[in-house]
């Protein structure tokens, strides 16, 4: 593999973390898509991560989640380009985007309350829908 994924200071990816190799990719191409391995499929031993603190390896875990592999490891394709070379870079660029994303803790949700005008005009819609949907039921003048 060769060298290892720096994320930022102190933090990177290991090259002993890194396995890839390349399948044929999907879609058209001609002749050349039969006989050309171009995708490339990155699998990184996310435990092997250097540099997380407990808060950043949880939000890693649960970023990629959906991409773990029989073995717990993260999965990553890419098939953008016809050149082997650069869908590898391409998918060592989406673990390290993937990586610095769980880097940066979300911000802590204030709780607010709606303004009592807005309380107000939603009651008053909603009064008003009802009504309408009342004008739409049986009339004592329908019946007869």
């Amino acid at each position: 593999m060769g060298e290892p994924i720096r994320i930022a200071r102190g933090i990177h990816v290991p090259a002993a973390a890194l396995e890839w190799h390349a399948v044929r990719s999907s879609g058209p191409g001609g002749q050349n898509v039969n006989k050309v391995a171009s995708k490339v499929e990155l699998r990184v031993d996310l435990t092997a991560v250097s540099g997380l603190d407990g808060p950043a390896r949880s939000r890693l875990g649960a970023l990629a989640a959906s991409r773990l592999d029989a073995e717990g490891r993260l999965l990553v394709t890419s098939q953008r380009t016809r050149d082997q070379l650069r869908n590898l870079e391409d998918a060592r660029a989406k673990v390290q985007k993937l990586v610095e994303r769980a880097l940066k803790a979300p911000r802590p949700r204030r709780i607010t309350q709606p303004s009592p005008g807005a309380v107000e005009r939603r009651l008053r819609l909603k009064r008003a829908r009802a009504g309408i949907k009342r004008q739409r039921g049986n009339t004592p003048d329908d019946e007869a």
